[in-house]
């Protein structure tokens, strides 16, 4: 059996029935982008796999061409999440589909106390065509609320059945429920796989410390609903300003990245990502820093960490980080990591 290096990175899936889960879903397997990951769903006959994706089925779980498995929850999550774990050929990362209107953060849950799985966020998708009447329904607004409270990044989705006043109101009301949550725009799901799971962050130029392949080409719209730091200043080290979405729907997303080339002081990494970064959609890197030595450094939505690295990179020290063009605070970026020195 092939062993991984250090947990299996989780992400949880939740919304609504109607909401675009099962598209969203559907569009991972797809479109993987070379990673090996394990979408864990309610009911895969719901997805509509391409017959000619599926190389093998065995039980619960499909087997596709591009390294990525399918396998049915069932009545049973700990055994799904036990043969995915006891896979020969370890994934990538895994996601979970929560179900209707169940509470995404008990799923996520697993992630935290299994010492095989480490998550790596929430992401709530809503229907702009219907949310603001769930949030009015005293049967269904609980649920809702209780499914926002929990999410790292929230989904405004199917944009292009609303017209710009009603999104516009969802927007609010979305960001009075859950004013500290970044919120993003779609169509039919189309959310890059880099916001989705933190392994397929892309990969600052000549160097395997961080991440894997980056995302191509996506349809979305980044909204924060706070203020931002913009400006390009300060780019050093490889700030190689990569879009991450297509211009032509109005979505560009670019990368930072620089190669730390001294330690960092550990306690102000911990304060910036307490201080929940506005324009960062994602930041992942590997670091030597005063305390750890080389660790681990990640940020997504609004949940960060800085630990011990499991293993020393075999490159150099590299950190990645993805925001909306305009937006993506460089120049603090630039000082924390670039410029910073340990105390």
């Amino acid at each position: 059996m092939s062993a991984r290096r250090g947990p299996l990175p989780l992400t949880v899936i939740g919304g609504f029935l109607g909401a675009g889960k099962t598209t969203l879903l559907a569009r991972i397997l797809r479109e993987s982008r070379g990673q090996r990951l394990a979408v864990l769903v309610n009911d895969f006959g719901a997805l509509n796999i391409d017959a000619e994706l599926v190389v093998a089925k065995d039980g619960d779980m499909i087997a596709l061409t591009n390294g990525c498995a399918c396998c049915s929850i069932g009545d049973d999550l700990t055994d799904a999440l036990i043969r995915v774990l006891a896979a020969p050929a370890p994934f990538d990362a895994v996601v979970i589909e929560a179900s209707g209107i169940s509470d995404p953060w008990r799923i996520a849950q697993v992630g935290l106390a299994d010492p095989g799985l480490s998550l790596d966020g929430v992401i709530v998708l809503v229907d702009a065509a219907t949310v603001l009447e769930q949030a009015a329904d005293p049967l269904l607004a609980d649920s809702l609320r209780r499914q926002l409270k929990a999410a790292d990044l929230v989904v405004i989705n199917k944009a292009d059945l609303v017209d710009a006043g009603r999104l516009e109101q969802v927007r609010d009301w979305v960001a009075g429920a859950v004013p500290d949550a970044p919120t993003f725009v779609a169509r039919r799901a189309n959310v890059p796989l880099a916001l989705i799971s933190g392994a397929a962050m892309p990969v600052p130029p000549d160097t395997d410390a961080v991440g894997g392949p980056g995302s191509g080409s996506e349809v979305a719209e980044w909204s924060a609903h706070r203020g931002h730091e913009g400006g390009h200043g300060g780019h050093a080290h490889g700030s190689d300003g990569h879009d991450l979405g297509d211009p032509a729907h109005g979505a560009v997303f670019e990368t930072w990245s620089c190669r730390p080339q001294r330690m960092l002081p550990a306690q102000a990494l911990r304060d910036w990502l307490r201080s929940r970064p506005t324009g960062v959609l994602r930041l992942k890197g590997l670091v030597r820093t005063d305390e750890h030595g080389w660790a681990e450094v990640q940020f997504a939505g609004r949940r960060g960490s800085l630990r011990r690295a499991r293993n020393e990179p075999r490159g150099e020290a590299a950190v990645v980080a993805i925001g909306l063009r305009g937006c993506l605070p460089t120049g603090a970026l630039q000082r924390l990591f670039d410029d910073a020195r340990a105390a």
